[in-house]
């Protein structure tokens, strides 16, 4: 048992070096000093998978089974793992000026060959261990396919690569030092630091405070906190499931105890905590590489995705509204309340971070990584003047471990999908596929559409957000604009649908954690999340054919998009419900149907009469509960 302890320790005091070690490299880079952009990449990557290696060892959670042997081997392969990442990596930091001619030279010695194969075998193995086994298949059968290409008849043969050419591919940086990896360095992981110093910060506990306040006495008051407390806090943590854990782990105890059943509990939990990854000003992960990608600034994209993510919790939140009409219940009493105002008052020290992130990237348009290094400061600032709860030495220190420990699953799906890009680039692959979904969307716009998201989809069941945007925008994103949907509307579809993944069986991770903390049937739990967040599936496409909501301007055109979206918002809970203040016909639920499609189509003509049908329906029925109210 000490020697256990004691491995613990050292384990403990190496994750705390390596974790500080990367606040100093990653906000050194914007501030202190500048390193090449590959070399950058080489010092993320090595910190990552070290990361990957201390904390998620092999034989993890079956360490009871193992005998003293085993366990002994497991550790010591973990520790030449760490090994051998330092070498490669060493070699391309210390020896990178040779690296990157002989790459640029496409050049392929016997030690680079040598290093690349063993970085390849790191790499898939750090995202088995983080992933699972799904992206390290496809990333494996990629390159199987480099291989033998020239076997395969029709559109996606090729003339077949010898393994040097592929290892030379994966070991630059279009593979695993290009353009995943690159975003993880440069946004991700200082957002991850900001968003971890939040939570040290006490953010989780202040924004359900203020959602309990905000919601709670409300009708349906539980499940209303626990869609805000969900927005707020999936606009920090950026990972559904993270979302659902945290926020869940009191959210849904608290539905449960108010009658709502246990499948629509851990249905709101998983809708709402989905929709953090949409959510602006912190996107998930995925928004970042978005950018990258598509070569669209951080801000912009973030401007774009407001009125889709609001559009989102209102239709979520209206149907919680309509769920608590229908079965009659009530909010919170009175003692299980927080004050607003108190709890407002402590959520300032937190507020003034998220401003000056905002404003530094809106207004004064900064990077997005000199915004988050501003915005970080501006939280270890408050806290330091902060009397009754002040930034510690250990809450530094523990900021830097848990931004750690969020960069691991980025790391592996980040690396991991880097393979699969850099096999894309090497065979064409990615046009190939993109001409596929062409063809056989018949060069249509929504048949094209349709089979981009069930691609999406069923890439989400199994990989995270991050990966599956990666995979989807290097094959179905050129389809997309070849078609005509502008490079903006075409990447944010891919994203949406690589997110929404998360709630759509029969692989639903969000749902999955939702049902474990609800102790429902999975399925179950994950059917009705679909129905509660079927916003998600319709927005892609409404903004793919009509790009008004995802375009901000003082003009009118923008106010009547939002108003539009709100009606369609509203009018797609109603339909979907079947309930206003009391049951509705089946008639009334068919003309909010046709309020959706006058709507959301761009022409005013449409929106005026989609308006005037809605005010017409939607006010009789208000206007007949309040008259049967005053009667009673």
């Amino acid at each position: 048992m000490e020697n256990k302890l004691s491995y613990q320790k050292v384990i403990t005091a190496v994750c705390v070096l390596v974790s500080v070690f990367a606040v100093i490299i990653h906000v050194g880079n914007y501030t202190v000093f500048t390193m090449p952009s590959i070399l950058f990449y080489a010092w993320h990557l090595l910190i990552g998978l070290i990361l990957i290696f201390l904390y998620h060892p092999l034989g993890k959670g079956k360490e009871k089974e193992m005998s003293p042997a085993m366990t002994a081997v497991c550790k010591a392969a973990d520790w030449i793992l760490i090994a051998m990442t330092l070498v490669v990596s060493g070699y391309v930091i210390f020896n990178f000026d040779t690296y990157t001619t002989t790459m640029q030279n496409n050049m392929m010695t016997t030690e680079l060959f040598v290093l690349g194969i063993i970085i390849t075998l790191i790499v898939l193995e750090a995202g088995r261990r983080m992933l699972g086994n799904v992206l390290p298949i496809i990333a494996i059968i990629a390159i199987i396919y480099a291989m033998i290409g020239n076997r395969i008849p029709g559109l996606f043969g090729h003339r077949g690569y010898s393994l040097q050419r592929i290892v030379l591919a994966i070991f630059s940086d279009r593979g695993v030092y290009g353009t995943p990896i690159g975003t993880s360095a440069t946004n991700v992981y200082l957002f991850l630091l900001f968003a971890a110093y939040l939570a040290v910060s006490g953010a989780d506990l202040i924004f359900q405070n203020i959602a309990i306040a905000a919601a709670g006495k409300k009708r349906g008051g539980p499940a209303k906190m626990a869609v805000i407390a969900s927005a707020f806090f999936g606009t920090i943590s950026g990972s559904c499931v993270a979302n659902v854990v945290s926020t869940g782990a009191f959210t849904i105890p608290l539905m449960k105890r108010n009658k709502y059943s246990k499948t629509f509990a851990g249905a709101v939990e998983a809708v709402a905590s989905t929709g953090g990854q949409i959510m602006p000003p912190i996107m998930g992960a995925a928004a970042f590489v978005l950018s990258d990608v598509a070569g669209i600034p951080y801000a912009q994209v973030c401007i774009a995705a407001v009125l889709p993510a609001v559009m989102y919790y209102v239709c979520l939140f209206k149907m919680v509204d309509l769920e608590a009409v229908k079965h009659n219940l009530e909010g919170l009493r009175d003692d299980e309340i927080p004050d607003l105002k108190e709890s407002l008052s402590k959520g300032l020290k937190l507020f003034i971070p998220v401003a000056v992130l905002l404003f530094m990237m809106l207004a004064l348009n900064a990077t997005p990584m000199k915004s988050a290094i501003w915005a970080t400061a501006a939280i270890l600032i408050m806290g330091f003047i902060d009397r009754k709860d002040p930034m510690t030495l250990k809450g530094i220190i523990d900021g830097a471990v848990e931004a750690a420990k969020s960069l691991c699953s980025v790391v592996a799906a980040c690396s991991t999908a880097g393979i699969v890009v850099a096999i894309f680039s090497l065979t064409g692959l990615g046009l190939k596929f993109s001409n596929f979904i062409v063809q056989m969307g018949s060069n249509s716009l929504i048949p094209s559409l349709v089979l981009a998201m069930l691609v999406c989809a069923i890439l989400g069941m199994g990989l995270p957000t991050t990966a599956a945007y990666i995979v989807c925008a290097t094959a179905i994103a050129p389809a997309l604009t070849k078609l005509g949907v502008e490079p903006l509307a075409a990447h944010l579809f891919l994203m949406y649908f690589a997110s929404i993944s998360a709630i759509t069986p029969p692989v639903a991770v969000a749902s999955y954690a939702a049902a474990g903390i609800a102790q429902e049937n999975p399925m179950k739990v994950g059917m009705a999340a679909v129905k509660l967040g079927i916003t998600g599936f319709i927005l892609p496409f409404a903004f793919a054919l009509n790009t008004d909501y995802i375009t901000f301007a003082w003009n009118l055109q923008t106010l009547m998009t939002w108003i539009s979206g709100m009606v369609v918002c509203y009018s797609l809970a109603v339909a979907i419900q079947g309930y206003v203040e009391s049951k509705i016909t089946v008639l009334e639920r068919l003309g909010y149907l046709v309020v959706i499609v006058l709507a959301i189509t761009p022409y005013f003509l449409n929106s005026m009469l989609g308006f005037i049908l809605f005010g017409a329906l939607y006010g009789f029925r208000k206007w007949q509960a309040k008259n049967q109210l005053q009667i009673a």
